[in-house]
């Protein structure tokens, strides 16, 4: 089994806001381009003009239908979701070759997809499915953080950064060290409350999101996924503070994905 390094000299993630992420899935699209034309073996497309088009893609955009009880106009949230690159990621540890590693200098969690053996071990052990099996390479993919730009000094400096990060047309995506307290993704993470994505797994994801501004806090709603016709799936808890409110319905929610 692959071990994780007791520490990492910097906590390279991301911070996603989900007051300002309006699911355009114009992430998801850079993120497909840019990794199926750079970065390891392309990310495979099968059938994609057909009937049952399949094919790999590391990051997507979950959106939710939230209908108040108050018959006001139905609210839509938007939540972006690839690998959070977690301190204690249990993908690395159960990987039987070490294809699965985290690297020391930047804390990146990365697949040496030379070394991997398609096993589906390290997307069993992954809480929040972020990793994707390429039934084409036979092999598993997963967010990089784009390591083939972030570092290439050949770009100009506004590009070193994620595909997904440099295209977002709402700048509701933050990139930077969150091992650092003085860099303005720690700092946003501390003016507006970032959370960690389940922390009852015990994963410690450096990746963080934002929770809506008060204008847009989900108290009193019955979240229901934006293409269901069946019952909503839970209630906020009663007597619940707005955002506790909201994160309880965004663990429940994700638990039917």
């Amino acid at each position: 089994m692959t071990s994780l390094p007791q520490s990492t000299e910097r906590k390279m993630g991301l911070v996603i806001d989900l007051d300002t992420c309006v699911g355009c899935h114009a992430c998801v699209v850079s993120c497909k381009g840019w990794n199926t034309e750079n970065y390891g073996a392309p990310l495979s497309d099968m059938d994609a003009y057909g009937a049952e088009p399949s094919g790999s893609f590391l990051n997507r955009v979950h959106s939710y239908e939230i209908e108040p009880e108050d018959n006001s106009p139905a609210q839509i949230v938007h939540f972006p979701k690839s690998c959070l690159h977690c301190e204690d990621a249990p993908c690395v540890t159960v990987c039987p070759t070490g294809a699965s590693y985290k690297r020391a200098e930047d804390g990146i969690v990365l697949v040496n997809e030379d070394a991997c053996i398609g096993c589906g071990l390290c997307a069993w052990a992954c809480p929040y499915g972020a990793r994707e099996m390429d039934s084409a390479a036979g092999v598993m993919k997963k967010c990089t953080l784009c390591v083939d730009r972030i570092y290439n000094e050949n770009l100009p400096e506004e590009d070193r950064v994620p595909a997904c990060v440099r295209t977002c047309p709402a700048g509701a995506r933050h990139f930077g060290d969150l091992g650092d307290r003085e860099s303005a993704v720690s700092q946003l993470v501390a003016e507006r409350g970032g959370f960690d994505l389940m922390p009852e797994m015990g994963t410690r994801p450096v990746n963080k999101y934002l929770p809506p501004r008060p204008k847009d806090r989900l108290n009193g709603v019955r979240p229901r996924t934006a293409t269901s016709t069946s019952e909503p799936l839970a209630s906020p808890s009663a007597g619940a503070t707005d955002s506790q409110s909201f994160f309880a319905w965004l663990d429940r929610a994700l638990e039917k994905i």
